[in-house]
């Protein structure tokens, strides 16, 4: 199988849009539940700490430049440990997966169409996954080019026409979350938005062409991603009110809601149902990708592409059945996930680490003659 390649550039976009993500329609909710109005300092925090889980993933991809996060494991860890950690790692990427085609599915029969089965949006949106994965990650990579200035300039857009409404009262009294809430708040914005970082070390360094520039796109993607989650968070405890925000389950969608200029520029809240499928549709195809890629590797197969359509067809089912409702959702992501994340994709790049360090070999000093 021929070797695919992505600019330093297109990695950089592809780690924007990545680490928004679902992020960018459920953050909002999830730490406001805790933190209230002072949410928005919980995700400027988790911003500043996400660089450095960057430097440790940069750190790690440096001892192996030349394998995926996959192999890696087999390496540094040995075949039967290795396979192991492999094995734990796929199954937390297939299940989001899933998870992530279950959320398309409610949120578009929620909020747009009532009428219509989840199974109809999990299908359509699972066919295109697949055909880009068979597509490869440079073809990817392009369609991540286009919609990258088509999503900032929505953003744009969205907080121009929303900054009216703003009420500095419902970001007041500053902190007033206790230490406890704060770090509850914090652990759950990194759970979303920075854990899963590791997922891109599948890419990173092995298929980047120049290595130096794309770990300067890592940590400029990271900042950049943040900003624009922070800006969401704190723009829906503006306009919204952290009760508000936090009762309800797509509190940026109720925001776009909001817009109404002149009387006659009215529900255009589709603007922000595009800018979260854009990077829905990055983050789904990336930890896809990574499953179809991993299992290949783990499995001593050299083209991964005979395994798209059965893993298409088994995440499609798994979509239908990750969750039996949205409030078993929710608990399993303010609970379950923020634990489970951060031991595949925050201990275990540590663990990595470690062992690639100590079991380097120190290089020889030359006898003297």
């Amino acid at each position: 199988m021929e070797k695919e390649m992505i600019s330093s550039r297109q990695f950089t976009i592809i780690t924007i849009l990545y680490s928004i993500g679902t992020a960018i329609l459920f953050i909002p909710a999830s730490i406001t539940n805790m933190a209230k109005q002072d949410a928005w300092i919980a995700a400027s925090i988790g911003v500043i700490l996400s660089l450095f889980i960057v430097k440790l993933l940069l750190t790690l991809a440096k001892q192996t430049p030349t394998l995926t996060f996959v192999e890696v494991n087999k390496k540094i860890l040995g075949r039967f440990f290795g396979t192991l950690t492999t094995m734990c790692f796929l199954i937390t990427t297939i299940l989001s997966t899933g998870e992530l085609l279950y959320f398309i599915g409610i949120f578009m029969q929620t909020e747009i169409m009532p009428e219509t089965p989840t199974m109809a949006f999990a299908l359509l949106f699972s066919i295109i996954i697949m055909y880009a994965a068979y597509l490869g990650i440079e073809t990817f990579a392009r369609s991540a080019e286009i919609l990258f200035p088509l999503f900032f300039l929505i953003f744009i857009f969205f907080v121009i026409c929303i900054a009216p409404q703003i009420t500095f009262d419902n970001i007041q009294p500053m902190l007033e979350a206790t230490k406890t809430s704060m770090l509850y708040s914090i652990a759950r914005f990194l759970s979303i938005f920075s854990f899963p970082l590791v997922v891109l070390l599948m890419l990173y360094p092995i298929t980047v062409n120049v290595q130096h520039s794309a770990q300067k796109g890592f940590y400029r993607g990271t900042i950049i991603g943040g900003v624009v989650l922070t800006t969401m968070v704190t723009l829906c405890i503006l306009v919204l009110g952290p009760d508000n925000t936090a009762a309800r389950t797509f509190p940026s969608y109720a925001l776009a809601q909001r817009i109404s200029i002149g009387n006659f520029l009215q529900r255009i809240e589709v603007i922000m149902a595009f800018m979260w499928i854009t990077t829905l549709y990055i983050r789904t195809f990336m930890y896809f990708y990574a499953s179809v890629v991993g299992l290949a590797q783990m499995l001593n197969i050299k083209d991964y592409r005979p395994l798209v359509v059965p893993m298409g067809l088994m995440i499609l089912g798994l979509s239908q059945i990750v969750h039996p409702n949205i409030i078993h959702s929710n608990n399993y992501n303010n609970e379950i996930w923020p634990i489970l994340s951060f031991i595949l994709m925050i201990l275990l790049p540590i663990l990595l680490l470690v062992v690639a360090i100590i079991r380097k070999p120190k290089p020889q000093k030359k006898e003297e003659v």
